[in-house]
């Protein structure tokens, strides 16, 4: 894994490991995700949009025998869970990978809401309550930061995540509210790293979102909220 400028400078094909010989590739599987050599998830995002533009066309074909609440549960049954499936992977990906994602998103809109392909999908996602997917995608990887915060994930998440009260600094405005330790960074594989991303994130949230005394169904709510406006 690197950038696109290192790996051009790396000419290995093979890896010895023993007594074993382990060949390089450009993308692998882990968990159902495609990762590839250069963390762009262009592999993951097409094979997102392979698989839902599949199901669309068949779901299309038994939507009319449907009721709309059935046929909106069946959309988010096969179309909605894979944009969601370890979407706080995807945090800081290309606009147009977003794009991408996006279409996907829009076009089971218009298959639950009936609409035409020219109508404007702003308001069909609101009626729906959808968020769009790159809020979709905060949404997740804040809820993951408050969970950490709150000693809900594994330790190698909540080890990332330090607030400024928590660190022997002196006393500060941001003390008072609970506040992320930003690490600073030189790249943009850094920038796009859980403590980086995340800790910014979840800092650019309202203060009232960021009490310590909410539940995880209060949270989720307010965040949903805050993120429609």
């Amino acid at each position: 894994m690197g950038s696109k400028q290192r790996l051009q400078k790396i000419d290995i094909g093979e890896i010895p490991v023993m007594s074993s010989t382990v060949r390089t590739v450009d993308t692998a599987r882990d968990l159902g995700v495609v990762i590839d050599s250069g963390l762009s998830m262009t592999d993951q995002v097409s094979a997102i949009c392979r698989a839902a533009y599949y199901q669309l066309r068949q779901l299309r074909t038994v939507t009319r025998c449907l009721t709309p609440e059935a046929t909106k549960t069946t959309v988010q049954a096969f179309i909605s869970c894979r944009l969601d499936y370890c979407n706080a992977l995807l945090y800081g990906i290309a606009d147009d990978l977003l794009r991408r994602l996006q279409s996907v998103q829009n076009a089971a809109a218009r298959l639950v809401a009936g609409s035409r392909r020219s109508d404007h999908i702003t308001p069909v996602l609101r009626r729906l309550h959808w968020l769009p997917v790159r809020r979709r995608i905060e949404f997740k990887l804040a809820l993951l930061i408050y969970k950490s915060l709150n000693g809900s994930t594994p330790r190698y998440l909540s080890d990332d995540c330090q607030l400024v009260s928590d660190v022997g600094r002196r006393r500060l405005c941001s003390s008072d509210v609970s506040t992320c330790v930003v690490p600073r960074t030189q790249s943009g594989f850094g920038d796009r790293a859980f403590q980086v991303a995340g800790s910014r994130l979840w800092n650019s949230l309202p203060a009232s979102l960021r009490q310590s005394d909410t539940t995880v169904s209060q949270f989720k709510k307010l965040l949903k909220t805050h993120l429609f406006s």
